[in-house]
């Protein structure tokens, strides 16, 4: 009874070096479920892949880590004033984002400045920089966590572009170190225009979704039919005994809300046509008809009820010939969010 992620090796792989040739000095980033294959999993591929840092999410994160992962390990998350220590070894980067918090890291810290970008998450502002309290710690670089979308500006990457190399002279106008600036979602032409205007400055892309889930074709989600059984119109069903619309079969498949099937973090929306879309699911979400992310015969299923703690069932219409148990079902769900029983090489 399992909720598997098959991975083509090779084709995985390849496609990682090719990233890693498109951004060097690439740091890959590892955090929260590992991208559906475990971040103890994708620590050992960036010690394959030859990278020296690796960055993670948390501290907790770095620490489980530490024993896939030979280099030094970048949390990227602020280290906040006050916060529990975890006793973590010196090639532990903590980022900081406030001034505070870098007069209270232990000396000898090693440490990553977070700048504010138009992102408004979190960071040091340029008014801050020639109060930046350097002593005592071992300064790694600034990092610029840029947007990934700038609605209503030109396309490309001028936008991110002009943004890094505002921060890059403020930090040099501020008498501070530009020797090494950690970016996250600039593409590869806006990091080389960047590196040919500040050739002193060795630019890092930090890349997660990209590295380890760029090349769709290189992992297949598949779900174990546990049971098959026939129904006809009008049959009551499920935890809420709903009536079944046709004749048909009703499939139990792995896969629940433990999983992190059926569960969908907010969409931001652009245009009519995505608008409308969303809508429509809305609507047919109030007479209790949703679509489920698995297929069968290259069709998509619906779901029959909510999906249960380990478990979906969905409803096949008559007209198809229904699987058999241990049959498998391939799904299409989202990486971040899912998480598989177990990871197949193949």
């Amino acid at each position: 009874m399992t909720l598997s992620l098959a991975v083509d090796t090779a084709r995985w792989r390849a496609h990682q070096r090719a990233v890693l040739a498109e951004f060097p000095g690439l740091v890959p980033v590892a955090k929260g479920n590992g991208y559906g294959l475990g971040n103890a999993r994708l620590a050992a591929e960036a010690e394959l892949l030859g990278t020296p840092l690796l960055a993670v999410g948390t501290a907790a994160e770095a620490a489980a880590v530490l024993d896939h992962f030979r280099g030094d390990v970048l949390v990227l998350t602020p280290y906040r004033a006050g916060e529990d220590q975890a006793e973590l070894p010196a090639r532990v980067i903590r980022t900081v984002a406030h001034l505070e918090a870098l007069r209270a890291l232990p000396p000898g810290s090693r440490v990553v400045v977070e700048c504010m970008t138009s992102m408004r998450r979190h960071g040091i502002a340029p008014a801050d920089l020639p109060r930046l309290p350097m002593d005592g710690v071992v300064f790694e670089g600034f990092a610029l966590h840029l947007p990934l979308d700038r609605p209503g500006e030109a396309p490309g990457d001028e936008a991110s572009v002009a943004e890094v190399t505002g921060w890059v002279e403020a930090v040099a106008a501020a008498g501070l170190p530009t020797g090494t600036v950690f970016l996250s979602h600039l593409g590869a032409a806006g990091v080389a225009r960047l590196a040919a205007r500040f050739p002193g400055t060795d630019f890092r892309s930090r890349i997660g979704t990209r590295l380890w889930l760029g090349d769709p074709g290189a992992l297949t989600a598949r779900a174990t039919v546990l049971d098959v059984t026939p129904i006809v119109k009008g049959d009551r069903y499920g935890y809420r005994q709903h009536r079944a619309p046709s004749d048909g079969h009703l499939l139990v498949v792995t896969g629940g809300t433990a999983h992190g099937v059926g569960l969908e973090a907010p969409k931001y929306l652009h245009g009519m046509v995505p608008r409308a879309k969303g809508l429509a699911r809305a609507g047919l979400a109030t007479v209790n008809r949703t679509l489920s992310p698995y297929s069968w015969t290259g069709r998509q299923l619906w779901f029959a009820e909510p999906p249960h703690m380990q478990v979906s069932i969905l409803f096949l219409p008559g007209d198809t010939k229904p699987p058999v148990i241990g049959d498998e079902l391939p799904l299409n769900t989202r990486h971040t969010t899912t998480h598989f029983d177990r990871v197949v090489d193949r």
